[in-house]
């Protein structure tokens, strides 16, 4: 039969403790370093130069042509607090490609009565021509205003 602790009885003077009790306490071994400084903010973002700009501008119509309206949107959500030039022409593709985004979806379902197969082409067609009349515009450092686009972002 084994003893419990509180079956054995504390050691007299000049005895230690028996075996398998907790150890006397001991100062920590480790010190562990302080916490990091927290870091700092985000810092204000240099505005861009006229000619970024105009690359980026160019970039956010051209690029909706590839990847539909996730280009546009990037750059736009990136860009909209640095450069006025590149908000505006940033909103003005995503707007233009999320209109088309939408009537590209419409005519896949139109397809079903065969008037899809029609507008899929012909909006393909009107998308890259205007697509490059906006890119030729913030290329000169114009401001384009997309024909048809409804405004969803501003």
């Amino acid at each position: 039969m084994t003893e419990s602790p509180q079956d054995v009885p504390p050691p007299s003077q000049g005895q230690t403790p028996p075996e398998g009790g907790y150890p006397p306490h001991q100062p920590p071994q480790q010190q562990y370093p302080p916490p990091p400084a927290p870091y700092p903010g985000y810092a204000v973002q240099p505005p861009l130069s006229p000619g970024d700009a105009r690359m980026w501008s160019i970039f956010a119509h051209l690029g909706g042509t590839f990847l539909s309206f996730i280009v546009p949107l990037v750059i736009y959500l990136v860009f909209k607090d640095r450069d006025p030039f590149v908000r505006e022409h940033s909103s003005a593709a995503l707007n233009f490609h999320l209109t088309w985004f939408i009537a590209y979806l419409v005519s896949a379902i139109l397809i079903l009565v065969l008037i899809g197969l029609v507008l899929i082409p012909l909006l393909a067609i009107c998308a890259l021509v205007f697509t490059i009349m906006a890119a030729v515009a913030a290329n000169d450092g114009r401001e384009y205003t997309y024909p048809l686009a409804i405004q969803f972002v501003r």
